[in-house]
Formats: structure tokens, C-alpha cells, sequence
């Protein structure tokens, strides 16, 4: 296969190892480089070669760039492979690992408070990410839990109408807002690093998550 050859959608699929819907989305969406022949999208093999050297790029400086403010607030015991229907199920399993750290006072506060605030709006920020998040009293400093669901949530709506899979539960102490804000950002832009999302999905174990989230380089 020379540089120059060009792919079809399941070729490009097949090269990236990831599923051809991902494909024909990034295609769509215009996030990989590739062009239409007739109804046909195809790839030129030396673009998209180049275009995942710049994301795994992306990839390895996010993670260097999050790694230590996750690290100090998430443990691997609080890292899931969840197989929820449903966004309560997927949320209530989430507060239950929570509550397994130190810092979480009160469980059933925990839980009510996550809840009442995902009535108020849904967390869901886009690209298959979920992110409920409270502050507490009750909480002596900032926690995190992660999920990774093995089917899409179709009830847990998101800004741009995909379903979760992927859920990092936040819970701090109510006046920790600088810490608080600076760890959901962290998350947002580690999240919406396309190498660090299809990681997640195609981990094996609640183990490969915590350290795709925690390695430094």
C-alpha cells in the first residue's frame, strides 16, 4: 500500500481499527480529511496518516497536561465498566463508588443532591460524555468516579443529542470553586480528545481506564 492510494470508508476503518459509523461521522463532520467520489467518500491514505499523527499528538498532550490533577482525585477502585440501560442506574452505581472515598460524608445526600441537580438540567456536554457534579458540605474535599458504559445511554441527553457512555462524576466540598471548576475543565479537555475517548471504549477493564486517565506520557 504506497502513500498515495486511496481508501474507501471501510479501508479507513479497517487502518484505524475502529467501527466504519466512527468513520462515516468524522466524514460528515469534516474532522478527517477525505473528499467524495459520486456518493462515495473516499480517503487518501498519506492525509489520513498524517491527521492521526496530529491527534495522537493531541492525545499524549492531554494527557500530560490533566494527568496530575486526575491522578490526585481519582483512585482505581472508583473506575467502572458499567452495563446500565439507563442514566439512573448508570448514576446511581457512580454515587456508590463515590461514597467509597474517604471524603464523601453522606451517601444518601450524595445521591440526591446528583439527582436533583440532573432534573434541573442534564449533564450530558456532548461526544458521548456525561459529567454530573455537585458541591456539598457534607464533602471534605474534591472526588471523582468514571464509568464507562458497554452500550450507549439513550436517556441521558446531551447537548448535541448522542447518547453517554462515558461518565465522570464529580463531588466537592461547597467551597472549593476554583478547584472545582479547574477539574471540570480538565475533564472536558481531556475527554474531547478523540485518542483519549476511543481508549476508554475499547478498555478492557476498570484498571485500563484508571490508567489511560493517569499515565503522564
Amino acid at each position: 500500500m504506497n502513500e498515495h492510494e486511496i481508501l474507501t470508508l471501510e479501508e479507513v476503518a479497517h487502518y484505524l481499527r475502529v467501527s466504519e459509523r466512527t468513520v462515516y461521522d468524522w466524514a460528515n463532520k469534516g474532522e478527517i480529511p477525505c473528499g467524495k467520489l459520486g456518493t462515495s467518500w473516499r480517503f487518501r491514505k498519506s492525509d489520513v496518516e498524517l491527521w492521526l499523527n496530529k491527534k495522537l499528538g493531541n492525545y499524549r498532550q492531554a494527557l500530560r497536561m490533566d494527568s496530575v490533577t486526575l491522578r490526585n482525585v481519582l483512585t482505581a477502585d472508583r473506575v467502572l465498566v458499567l452495563s446500565s440501560a439507563t442514566k439512573y442506574d448508570a448514576l446511581n452505581a457512580l454515587v456508590d463508588a463515590l461514597a467509597r472515598a474517604p471524603e464523601v460524608r453522606d451517601k444518601e445526600e450524595l445521591r440526591r443532591e446528583v439527582f436533583e441537580r440532573e432534573d434541573l438540567m442534564s449533564t450530558g456536554i456532548g461526544s458521548g460524555i456525561g459529567v454530573p457534579h455537585v458541591r456539598l458540605a457534607s464533602v471534605e474535599n474534591l472526588v471523582l468516579a468514571v464509568g464507562v458504559n458497554d452500550r450507549e445511554i439513550e436517556d441521558y441527553v446531551s447537548l448535541d443529542e448522542r447518547p453517554v457512555r462515558i461518565i465522570c462524576m464529580v463531588a466537592a466540598r461547597d467551597n472549593q470553586h476554583a478547584q472545582y471548576l479547574k477539574t471540570l475543565a480538565a475533564i472536558s479537555t481531556q475527554m474531547k480528545v478523540l485518542g483519549v475517548r476511543e481508549a476508554l471504549l475499547t478498555a478492557q477493564s476498570p484498571q485500563d481506564i484508571y490508567d489511560i486517565l493517569t499515565r503522564e506520557s
